[in-house]
């Protein structure tokens, strides 16, 4: 097993890069970015760094040449011939050659686009133009590199022996919480931790971890490259970024109330039927379900990704029993900001009303709360996101205002639009 610690105290950048690999990505990105290949190519989008937490002073803890290297080291990578191999042959939920060989062939000869960064005050401006299938991949790598680099700004500071015990307290708390979540019966748990990880040596820790302490309950990472080294199942089916842009592309107030559902169909063709699962909260879960076409009932289930959790969960089981299916038999994936205390109240309201999973992302992979003074190391919410499609905005609403993004006309557009009305803000953990 890897000295963690050692390694940190050691590390040059070309041993250690932040990312070292196309796959280490989540496994949604390529799902996502096969279909949108497939749909589509030709779409100009602009992605950007998004720093939410505005007391984290990125570009004052962050020297920008060390950024920069890390960037270009993202744009040098390619598919190795183990990783092209993996992802041609390997089943993913249960169904062989999930990606197409005319993606493949694309995704072996690509090499990530240019990026603008440039110092606005004590914050960076990181945005990626280009077309939407190789801009999008931008989005998880460029969010690794600043986490981590955070991260290496705060124990660069450290001495060998405080690395070490750092390391230590942390290690002992992700394996408290793993002992605490064996409590829980009939677990279904994954790591979803890769954009906000502390680093990628301890995500990979974190995975082994959960390995060992927690066998069958621990169903994967959504982390391809960690999935393919650690031989467990890599994890992701889409999120906010289809609908975002689908709806950033319609020519008026109907075809932007009809986007949602265009996404979903694309998605639906593309997978024959698989990985059917619904994320319906980009502009409000509510009205989502109450226009959906009845065929989206007989779906797989949904991911929760914002507001009260228990609330959408609870509205998407209503749902469904309107619609005549049985809740009891559908998937619901919790994903948004969890810890072990939540995971577990989750699990016991809803145990035998549906089938619950969860998605446990940065409070898994970068949980070093209190353990350094002034808590440098805490997390904080940061997101790179599609912010202009063919040069429209992009919005997004959510469950929880305090997570929605887009000039305020179109946000005010796509509440009429959608039927949003008076929302409760929830903190924004991560």
């Amino acid at each position: 097993m890897v000295d963690i610690a050692s390694r940190v105290w050691n590390h040059k950048w070309k041993i250690d890069p932040i990312v070292r690999s196309l796959i280490d990505t989540d496994f949604y990105k390529l799902l996502m970015c096969q279909s949108v290949f497939r749909n589509k190519p030709e779409t100009q989008v602009t992605f950007s760094l998004i720093n939410r937490s505005k007391h984290i002073p990125l570009a004052d803890l962050i020297d920008e040449g060390e950024l920069r290297e890390q960037l270009d080291h993202i744009r040098s990578l390619s598919l190795s011939r183990g990783e092209s191999t993996w992802l041609r042959g390997n089943t993913f939920y249960g169904k062989r050659q999930m990606f197409r060989p005319d993606f493949m062939e694309w995704f072996e000869g690509l090499r990530l686009p240019p990026y603008h960064l440039e110092r606005k005050g004590d914050q960076y401006e990181l945005t990626f133009e280009g077309s939407w299938p190789e801009v999008m991949l931008w989005e998880i790598p460029a969010l690794a590199v600043l986490m981590e680099l955070r991260s290496r700004a705060v124990l660069d500071r450290m001495g060998r022996f405080e690395l070490q015990v750092l390391y230590a307290r942390g290690m002992t708390r992700v394996w408290e919480k793993i002992e605490a979540l064996r409590e829980v019966p009939d677990l279904s748990i994954a790591d979803f931790g890769t954009r906000r990880r502390h680093s990628f040596l301890w995500q990979d820790w974190c995975v082994q971890a959960m390995q060992e302490g927690l066998g069958d309950a621990f169903t994967g990472t959504s982390n391809c490259k960690i999935a393919m080294s650690r031989e467990v199942e890599a994890i992701g089916t889409n999120a906010h970024e289809l609908p975002m842009v689908y709806a950033a592309l319609a020519k008026d107030d109907a075809a932007l109330a009809q986007a949602p559902y265009d996404v979903l169909q694309d998605w639906h063709d593309e997978h024959e039927g698989n990985l059917r699962i619904i994320l319906p909260d980009t502009y409000g879960t509510k009205g989502f379900l109450d226009n959906a076409p009845d065929w989206l009932a007989g779906w797989t289930g949904i991911r929760v990704d914002s507001g009260d959790p228990a609330v959408a969960a609870q509205t998407a089981i209503d749902w469904w029993k309107s619609r005549g299916e049985d809740p009891s038999e559908k998937r619901v994936i919790f994903s948004d900001g969890l810890d072990v205390a939540k995971i577990k109240e989750l699990h016991q309201q809803f145990a035998g009303k549906v089938k619950a999973s969860f998605g446990w992302g940065t409070l898994l992979t970068n949980d070093f709360r209190g353990l350094v003074p002034d808590d440098a190391l805490a997390p904080f919410s940061l997101v790179c996101k599609a912010v202009k499609a063919n040069g429209s905005p992009t919005v997004k609403l959510s469950d929880n205002p305090n997570k929605a993004m887009g000039p305020q006309s179109e946000i005010d557009r796509y509440k009429r639009v959608f039927g949003v009305g008076d929302q409760a803000a929830q903190k924004v953990i991560v």
